[in-house]
């Protein structure tokens, strides 16, 4: 029997981000591990704007500053990022992706785009299209 609460928006928004989550952990790897979308994002983002500061970083990919500390040390400790002191503001830390990180996201990359249709494997291009539309238009200026 469905109720109400399967057919709400958070709910559903929710579900979706559950299958999102797992096929990102099904199928993400570097080395042999798993890498979270919220660790790809961080390398994507900083591959596009080498030399951000911890800061600017969480503002960009919408998490908090606590968050990512550890993803970024999680990824420092695995050789996929470095830190550095900011020549500018010697108590802020610039980001920039190693070789091993460069190579992760150049790797990934063709996998996370396909994994963006796989989320929405029960609609075509055009309904995918509309959807990502509204969740933009829905977000406003907090789609980023």
């Amino acid at each position: 029997m469905d109720s109400e609460v399967h057919g709400m928006v958070g709910h559903l928004v929710r579900r979706l981000q559950q299958r999102a989550t797992r096929l990102f952990h099904d199928r993400v790897r570097v080395g042999g591990q798993e890498l979270t979308s919220v660790q790809f994002a961080a390398l994507y983002m900083l591959r596009e704007q080498p030399g951000l500061d911890q800061a600017r970083l969480a503002e960009l990919i919408s998490y908090d500053r606590a968050t990512i500390g550890g993803v970024v040390e999680r990824l420092e400790k695995r050789g996929l990022l470095q830190r550095a002191v900011n020549r500018q503001d010697r108590r802020a830390r610039v980001l920039r992706l190693t070789e091993a990180g460069t190579a992760a996201v150049t790797a990934l990359l063709p996998e996370v785009r396909a994994i963006q249709d796989d989320i929405l494997a029960n609609l075509d291009a055009e309904e995918r299209a509309t959807l990502r539309r509204l969740l933009v238009k829905s977000l406003g200026a907090e789609a980023g």
